[in-house]
């Protein structure tokens, strides 16, 4: 139809000229309130938005003497983060003389990253990182 006829159509009518999509020759236009269209849209957002949750990153510390069970408690609660659909960064601080025994450290990140593994599947964002002050991981759920 012609553009011109549609809106004389429309006016007659009393209501709007609306285009649905321009995507497509020729565009798709629709007759109705465009006040009505408007909040149609706005509502259809607003129930996208909401089903969505945005993820935030969680950090678990953890410290070179850990105890096993510690590790068991933090990876539980890690687990948590990671059904929610947070990212979790492993934190391994290192101070004074612990920085020369970074091989033990090392075990201690991958001793709790396979605890976590076995309470949950997971995806390594960013491996397991030699940082100024300790080791640093991310972490996400597959």
């Amino acid at each position: 139809m012609n553009i011109f006829a549609a809106i004389d159509l429309a006016k007659s009518r009393g209501f709007d000229l609306i285009q649905v999509t321009d995507k497509v020759e020729p565009p798709v236009c629709k007759i109705g309130e465009y006040g009505k269209y408007l909040y149609s849209q706005q509502k259809k957002e607003r129930k996208i938005k909401a089903g969505t949750k945005e993820s935030k990153l969680k950090e678990i510390q953890l410290t070179f003497n850990i105890s096993p069970h510690d590790i068991e408690v933090r990876a539980k609660r890690a687990a948590g983060f990671l059904q929610e659909g947070d990212k979790i960064k492993i934190n391994l601080v290192l101070r004074g003389r612990e920085k020369a025994m970074a091989e033990f450290a090392k075990n201690k990140v991958t001793l709790f990253v396979q605890t976590l593994e076995q309470l949950t599947p997971i995806k390594t964002e960013r491996e397991l990182k030699k940082e100024l002050r300790g080791f640093t991981m991310i972490i996400s759920k597959k």
